[in-house]
């Protein structure tokens, strides 16, 4: 079975997370596609950051929602990754779609709340990527269900997180695989986008086919785990080093 290699944050292992250097290089390593972080800024524009302030990548403590585009640019987001990527600046949306070749994907993960909507809309009605190009994730229920009913043409993942936990000697997950694909298919979403997890039993993924739900995990570096997803029917697999499971993947 093939299955989706999506580069997340971009080829993150090898540049700095989130930036356009960091999205060429997934294409480079033949990812199939990126997933980005988007937060909202004091101007109402979606920029790519994972972080609620820039200290981590950026080296001010800034908070992404309390300044404007124009001050996050003036930000080396690179440098601390490498010397090769400084100078690296705070991609937009906009400016991450307008490098996505036509066979490719992007999974855009809201990180911010539904006050982004209509500037969400505004850009994926503006670019000229197809509907089927993007993915909208979020680890909020709630948001992505406003996400969704507001931009119904576009696919809609719930990035979700078990934890396994012993019951009567027995391993279970929490909350239980069934209950989020009740709550994703009540609210009309497309798949779910589960954590990886080494006690997930076999067939577990299966179940979410079952239910017409696609299947994306986060985050398997390790050439075991992708092996044993794809094996169990995963569809999609979200990994910071895609060159290296591309290449495996592909042996």
């Amino acid at each position: 079975m093939t299955m989706e290699i999506v580069a997340h944050r971009g080829a993150s292992a090898d540049a700095p997370e989130n930036t356009l250097a960091a999205i060429r290089l997934a294409w480079a390593h033949g990812a199939d596609a990126a997933e980005i972080d988007v937060l909202l800024t004091a101007d109402g524009q979606l920029v790519a950051i994972h972080d609620e302030t820039t200290l981590r990548t950026g080296g001010a403590d800034w908070a992404v929602a309390k300044r404007s585009l124009a001050e996050l640019k003036t930000l080396d987001v690179g440098s601390w990754k490498s010397p090769q990527f400084v100078d690296e600046l705070i991609p937009t949306l906009a400016e991450v779609l307008d490098i996505i070749p036509s066979d490719k994907r992007l999974f855009i993960e809201v990180k911010c709340g539904a006050e982004a909507i209509p500037e969400l809309r505004r850009v994926l009605e503006s670019a000229r990527t197809s509907p089927e190009q993007t993915v909208l994730i979020s680890l909020d229920f709630n948001t992505l269900v406003a996400v969704k009913r507001a931009i119904p043409d576009r696919v809609a993942f719930w990035v979700t997180e078990q934890f396994a936990r012993e019951f009567n000697g027995a391993i279970m997950l929490y909350p239980p695989t069934s209950d989020l694909i009740a709550q994703t298919v009540a609210a009309g979403l497309d798949g779910l986008d589960i954590n990886d997890l080494p006690e997930r039993p076999s067939g577990d993924i299966a179940l979410i086919r079952q239910a017409s739900l696609q299947t994306c995990v986060w985050t398997v570096n390790s050439l075991e785990r992708a092996n044993w997803l794809r094996e169990e029917g995963m569809q999609s697999i979200t990994t910071d080093v895609p060159g290296k499971l591309r290449a495996a993947l592909n042996s």
